[in-house]
């Protein structure tokens, strides 16, 4: 499952039509951790500080397999921006950097709390190797006073990167005597090769004695997730692997890298539940009305009057946001006195007749001044996607429509109507105790 270290890509190939989840123009990411250290490397390096542990994510604008690869979503979030989020979530990462030729990379990468170093062209094409792009890195930062201890290598495309992993991976190098680290999850497959006659030869088991797992040492497949070595040591090596080497195990799940996208597909599809969010850290919330406080069902009388179910549990959500002070819209397509009833009702500004709901977000977080990565945008169907994908947090109800499902970053437990805002609020709310 190791990567190419020169992972061939095309500049500046445009996103796939068929992918519903992704909207290269924005940069807007969510979640964004605030950097551990306070003070500004530098001046911690000069202050006689000890040098830093630095995760590094090499991170290339082309890639033919995926195009815009390190910009595609998984959960809602760009790549590059979940690797910057658990490497801040590592306790042993000083500081995270992002190496990167292409802006709408770097633009992604600082909104998530990334230092940027300009890739060179030359180090970036197809036949560049990651380990030139990390010696490159560390020579610019040194260059400006960061001595670095340790590197930490991240790959974007390893979506289910596991903070804790980082953790020990670091640990081995700093502290348990190791010169290098790698991810990987252990194995008990039986492994073959198939020779130019086209028959198989057993390559880690005795095929004439067949042993059972509880009888067999596991083996490791690395996952190419993530890497760490001695700064020192690599820039002798040249390469990840060299003196003594720690293999960190970690879970099987985590281990999908995206090359293709079929791989694409299968990591969204599994995103809710190797990495669910449990508190969804927003600053404003902002729903469709149709299918979201509703369950999209309309009773029409015999005058055409329009009749909608909602349900007073969303109704106390809503409260209990305004209570604590967070900032809520209604954004409804459609112009219908039940909307405006509602939103008075719970004492919401509402928006009517939004043909463009991206446009709409995006005036109404600038005259709000909340940043669009601290919107949570809770929507159902096709025409929420603009807006779901200009929002830090993409939010589908339990019974969306699929395109809307993919792009989410989270999907509600609950349906449209049927305590779906009540859910959210809940989780917002939680986040924000958490955080106080």
């Amino acid at each position: 499952m190791t990567r190419d270290p020169g992972d061939p890509g095309d500049p500046r190939d445009p996103g796939d039509p068929r992918d519903p989840g992704d909207h290269p123009a924005t940069a807007a990411v969510a979640d964004t951790p605030a950097p551990r250290t306070t003070a500004d490397p530098r001046a911690r390096s000069a202050a006689g500080a000890p040098p830093l542990t630095v995760a590094i994510i090499p991170a290339r604008g082309g890639s033919k397999g995926v195009p815009r690869k390190n910009l595609r979503r998984v959960g809602g979030v760009p790549l590059v921006a979940r690797a910057v989020h658990a490497a801040h979530a590592s306790t042993r990462v000083d500081l995270v950097v992002v190496s990167t030729d292409d802006p709408e990379i770097a633009a992604v990468a600082r909104a998530a709390g990334a230092r940027v170093v300009d890739r060179p062209a030359e180090l970036a094409g197809d036949t560049a190797s990651s380990e030139s792009a990390l010696l490159h890195a560390v020579a610019q930062l040194e260059a400006e006073g960061i001595a670095v201890a340790t590197i930490v290598f991240l790959q974007a495309t390893s979506p289910f990167l596991p903070p804790d992993g980082i953790d020990r991976a670091v640990a081995a190098v700093r502290d348990g005597g190791f010169d290098s680290a790698f991810s990987a999850f252990a194995t008990y497959g039986f492994v073959w090769e198939q020779g130019a006659d086209g028959a198989a030869t057993a390559v880690n088991h005795d095929a004439a004695h067949r042993p059972r797992r509880q009888d067999r040492a596991p083996h490791h497949l690395e996952t190419g997730a993530f890497y760490a070595f001695d700064a020192a040591g690599f820039r002798t090596a040249r390469h990840r692997f060299f003196g003594r080497t720690a293999i960190i195990e970690v879970p099987e799940a985590t281990a999908i890298e995206i090359d293709d996208l079929h791989q694409l597909a299968v990591a969204r599809a599994i995103a809710p539940l190797v990495a669910p969010p449990e508190c969804i850290d927003a600053d404003a919330v902002v729903t469709d009305f149709d299918g979201v406080h509703t369950d999209d069902a309309a009773f029409v009388d015999s005058g055409g009057n329009e009749h909608v179910r909602v349900t007073r549990a969303d109704g106390m959500g809503v409260a209990l946001l305004r209570r604590a002070g967070i900032p809520l819209l209604i954004l409804s397509t459609e112009e219908n006195p039940v909307v405006t009833a509602r939103a008075a009702k719970l004492r919401v500004p509402v928006r009517q007749s939004v043909a463009d709901k991206a446009a709409a977000l995006r005036a109404w977080a600038d005259d709000t001044g909340i940043p669009l990565s601290r919107v949570a945008y809770l929507g159902n169907d096709v025409n929420d996607l603009p807006a779901l994908r200009l929002a830090g947090w993409p939010i589908a109800v339990a019974d969306a429509h699929p395109e809307v499902r993919a792009a989410a970053r989270v999907v509600l437990e609950r349906a449209g109507g049927q305590g779906a805002v009540r859910e959210l609020a809940d989780r917002v709310l939680r986040a924000r105790a958490v955080r106080d």
